[in-house]
């Protein structure tokens, strides 16, 4: 039987949205056992899709050889079962690269991470995304980010695009947001997906579901899914209660000590991921790891989230 489109796939998910880390052996290559054994706990776990090799995945950090061999191996251990997403991302060239290494590795879609390093006009950045959904047949989510900023208009005219299925956000700005789903709707009616990709989506998602956007990333899936998984059932059965508990008891404080150092989005996902048990490596360089103080927080923040778990029972 032929699996549904992406878009169908993702628009109501069963569960969170999966966003492995990439697990590095002790020499510093790819472990793609390891790999391939987080990826396959994630599905088992109850995840929706997996989103291969993005910014928890620490795209930036990896070759386009061990990028290719990453995405091969987690369509692979998914086997149809959920979707695989791929990053890619850089210029538009590297772009257009990573898009067709993905293609062949088996990927359902592509996260389109923002163009490297120079601010572009909305005209540039829209040429840039038009080229990467024109590189191959998977479909493309273009991720808002740092140098990639959008007004209203040019959404519009992303949703309008051959291949463009959806819209990130990884800015915070939710007025912004509010009038981008509402030009998207008024313009181009249809099933135009919309992300929460803040880092720690969960924080912030109660507000993104009060302008409509219901479909966010979960970096903590990685190392605690049950309490990513409930906090999903929780916003999808209405139950602001549950869901408040968990803010206030773990994904607060979780937030609080990612701010605690750069990089912390993925470098302290990576330091849960090993107290819960998987050897997936330290991140890669420029990112560095968390502290040994900040490790011990993060396993009482742990502790404290499964025990809310039980409380709730």
């Amino acid at each position: 039987m032929t699996p549904a489109p992406l878009a169908t796939r993702l628009s109501i998910p069963s569960g969170p949205l999966f966003f492995p880390v990439t697990a590095y052996g002790p020499d510093g290559s790819v472990d793609l056992d390891v790999y391939r054994a987080h990826v396959r706990r994630g599905v088992e776990a109850g995840a929706a899709a997996v989103f291969a090799c993005c910014g928890t995945g620490e795209f930036h950090a990896l070759t386009p050889e061990e990028f290719e061999a990453c995405v091969r191996a987690a369509v692979e251990e998914t086997d149809g079962r959920v979707p695989v997403v791929a990053g890619a991302g850089y210029g538009t060239a590297l772009a257009v690269r990573y898009a067709r290494l993905a293609e062949a590795a088996g990927a359902d879609g592509l996260l389109a991470m923002p163009p490297y390093l120079v601010l572009a006009g909305q005209e540039g950045l829209l040429r840039h995304y038009r080229e990467v959904a024109a590189a191959t047949a998977l479909p493309v989510i273009v991720y808002q980010r740092d140098n990639a900023v959008f007004t209203p208009e040019s959404v519009v005219e992303l949703a309008r695009t051959d291949g463009i299925i959806g819209f990130k956000d990884g800015l915070g700005d939710l007025d912004l947001m509010q009038r981008i789903v509402s030009a998207v709707r008024t313009e181009v009616p249809g099933d135009f997906l919309y992300f929460n990709g803040l880092p720690t989506a969960e924080q912030t998602q109660l507000a993104y579901r009060g302008i409509g956007i219901t479909l966010y990333s979960s970096a903590v899936f990685c190392f605690v899914p049950e309490i990513a998984l409930a906090f999903h059932q929780a916003l999808e059965s209405g139950d602001d209660t549950s869901a408040h508990r968990l803010l206030d008891g773990f994904y607060r404080p979780f937030v609080e000590l990612r701010a605690q150092g750069r990089g912390y989005a993925v470098a302290l996902v990576k330091a849960g991921v090993r107290l819960r048990g998987l050897d997936v490596g330290e991140v890669r360089p420029p990112l560095h790891e968390p502290t040994e103080d900040h490790v011990k927080q993060l396993a009482g923040l742990i502790e404290r989230g499964y025990a809310l778990l039980e409380e709730s029972k």
